[in-house]
């Protein structure tokens, strides 16, 4: 059975953002997955590299120059093989890109990379609270890698002088974005990557259950109070019109929404996993088992969340759609693996 793709994370930010204290975390914490990493430093000694060297399963490191500026698609592709050969077992990638590369080439170069093993996991943009403000007026483009981003940190938010106010400037800069604040980048590795799943790569392509989809969101001791998780369950099929609605239209604050949907139309019994991270959206179409319950299972990931809205709206997506629809999933399959 094919094995879902790995995603890739990349890590953006200005020079000393807190994207290197990040990294470590992760791999500190790694939860069960093997994570594997791209290093990339802008000077002959790649001093990142350096500094996570023991601590992970598999790295490429890249000195003297930009990675989004050093190679393109095609190069990237070749690069990420390394990581993805099966051989490898790695369950997801992070860039960490150079505080110099505009990280929207970065998100364009795996977006239209060709290399099927993988998919895009989001673009996580480091902030220094405390200097954020000096970082601005010197680099006015990070307003637009704020808007661009699926997730900014607000790290170092513990040196801020005054943190609400921070915490309000950048989330209205982001337009929407979640903006979480955090202290050494210390985040919770669940809100980036679905532990749980990934362990079960190297066994099965996932049956995704609702169990499952929950255990991802039992924090225990980690660092949580920052985001949430919104659940929503449903028996009655969903009507495919009104998801790509609500989709296209998502609640401010949503960093990533995964699960399964049960379809109401005709000619599609097939399940259907949702993954999105930001505005990126994928579908994976699969069978049914035999004895598995149809439904709507989904998890809703991010901050600031109206959880009561956002199942409301949810709940307004389900429904058949209009008999004479012949065409209701085309946007659906559109956005299909599978």
């Amino acid at each position: 059975m094919a094995q879902p793709p790995i995603p890739v994370i990349v890590l953006a930010g200005f020079l000393g953002a807190g994207k290197t204290s990040l990294l470590n975390h992760l791999l500190r914490n790694p939860q069960g997955a093997r994570i594997g990493v791209v290093v990339n430093d802008f000077g002959q000694i790649n001093i990142d590299a350096l500094s996570v060297a023991g601590q992970v399963d598999a790295s490429v490191s890249l000195g003297n120059g930009c990675l989004c500026c050093a190679v393109d698609a095609r190069g990237l592709d070749n690069l990420l093989a390394r990581l993805t050969r099966p051989s490898s077992r790695i369950d997801v990638i992070v860039i960490e890109s150079s505080g110099l590369a505009d990280p929207r080439g970065m998100v364009r170069l795996l977006l239209n990379s060709t290399n099927r093993r993988i998919s895009y996991g989001g673009l996580v943009e480091v902030v220094d609270a405390a200097e954020f403000e000096r970082t601005r007026h010197r680099h006015p483009e990070i307003d637009q890698h704020l808007r661009f981003a699926d997730l900014v940190l607000l790290n170092k938010i513990d040196r801020a002088a005054d943190p609400d106010r921070m915490l309000e400037l950048v989330r209205g800069i982001s337009g929407g974005t979640p903006v979480l604040p955090t202290t050494h980048g210390r985040v919770d590795p669940a809100l980036l990557f679905d532990r749980e799943s990934l362990r079960r790569r190297r066994d099965t392509a996932g049956q995704l259950s609702f169990d499952d989809l929950l255990a991802d969101d039992d924090c225990g001791d980690h660092l949580h109070a920052a985001y949430q998780s919104v659940s929503f369950s449903a028996e009655q099929p969903v009507n495919p019109r009104a998801l790509m609605r609500f989709l296209d239209d998502r609640p401010a604050g949503i960093y990533r929404m995964k699960g399964q949907v049960h379809f109401a139309a005709p000619g599609h019994g097939h399940k259907f996993a949702l993954h999105t991270v930001g505005d990126f959206l994928r579908f994976h179409r699969s069978r049914w088992a035999r004895d598995e319950p149809r439904r709507t299972q989904l998890v809703v990931i991010g901050s600031g969340l109206d959880a009561d809205g956002v199942r409301a709206r949810l709940a307004d997506c389900l429904g058949e759609p209009d008999p004479d629809d012949e065409h209701c999933m085309l946007d659906v399959v559109k956005y299909t693996r599978g």
